[in-house]
């Protein structure tokens, strides 16, 4: 149904006068008894008859009148919905995060985006170094805070800061005892290795890190996320070089050391699909830009 003409005729009701009702809405009067009497024909009955006061409704014409209101009510809402949601004031997005950056950004992340998009619903859901990408590229998750960023040609990157990485030891380890511990006094020790998902382990930052310092850890274990790591660490299994921010995630018996000599980071990102054209990606990275910051 037009609703157009759902309007005239509400209009025509109220007024009880086509007359009045023209005046109202600010057109001529044969036009709108035109209107009117293309609405009766294509719902197959009349809707008004001729009274003493005015335009008297028909039974059909009360029943009509009686949704038309609401129905009107409903488009105007939903065409208000529909600018708020292009608006980027309404709608839903659901935020992807490694666990490293959990702690560190999500308590500083949510209250931003709250305070930033409050009529926006927030969906958030853990990711791993392999499921990462694909909840992208599915659509399950609409942005991904990522440490280091993904590399896709389907996915968009946005650097929101860097992590300075840093030596996670059991606290009984002699390590323990520095204040920072020297590149040197890594050599032969055992690694517990998070390679990077998407690339061959060998070009890992880590391993970067360690061959610009000539220095060998031969790898124990390689592990899908910080806190398989950290529990590696804590089992006596090796150490593991891991961003400063796993650190507020840590299990009680694992110490954090800055690594001497060495101002390696890895870069903290906001990823999200290359054909997204939300625009509450844009509202998230300003948020996750002010959240990182204050880590």
């Amino acid at each position: 149904m037009d609703l157009r003409r759902l309007r005239y005729f509400v209009a025509v009701a109220e007024a009880r006068s086509v007359g009045k009702a023209a005046e109202r809405l600010r057109m001529a009067q044969p036009p709108l008894s035109v209107q009117i009497r293309k609405l009766e024909a294509e719902i197959g009955a009349p809707l008004f008859r001729r009274g003493t006061r005015g335009m008297d409704l028909t039974d059909a014409g009360q029943a009509l009148l009686a949704r038309a209101g609401e129905a009107l009510a409903l488009a105007a809402d939903g065409v208000e919905a529909a600018r708020a949601v292009a608006a980027g004031k309404r709608g839903r997005i659901s935020v992807g995060y490694m666990f490293a950056l959990a702690n560190a950004v999500l308590p500083r992340l949510i209250p931003e985006l709250r305070r930033s998009i409050p009529g926006v619903d927030l969906h958030f859901a853990e990711l791993s170094a392999s499921t990462r990408e694909a909840r992208l590229l599915d659509r399950s998750v609409t942005v991904a805070l990522c440490m280091p960023a993904i590399h896709h040609p389907e996915i968009q990157v946005a650097r929101v800061g860097a992590q300075p990485f840093m030596l996670a030891v059991p606290i009984r380890s002699p390590l323990a005892r520095l204040s920072s511990v020297p590149m040197a006094r890594l050599q032969g020790r055992p690694l517990i290795a998070l390679p990077r998902p998407d690339q061959d382990p060998a070009s890992s930052a880590v391993m970067a890190l360690l061959r610009r310092h000539q220095i060998v850890m031969p790898v124990a274990s390689r592990v899908e996320t910080v806190h398989s790591a950290m529990s590696l660490v804590l089992a006596g299994e090796g150490l593991a070089i891991l961003p400063a921010c796993a650190q507020l995630g840590a299990p009680r018996g694992i110490v954090f050391r800055p690594l001497r000599d060495a101002s390696d980071s890895i870069d903290i990102a906001v990823c999200w699909r290359r054909d997204s054209h939300s625009p509450l990606i844009r509202t998230f990275l300003k948020c996750a830009e002010k959240a990182v910051a204050r880590m």
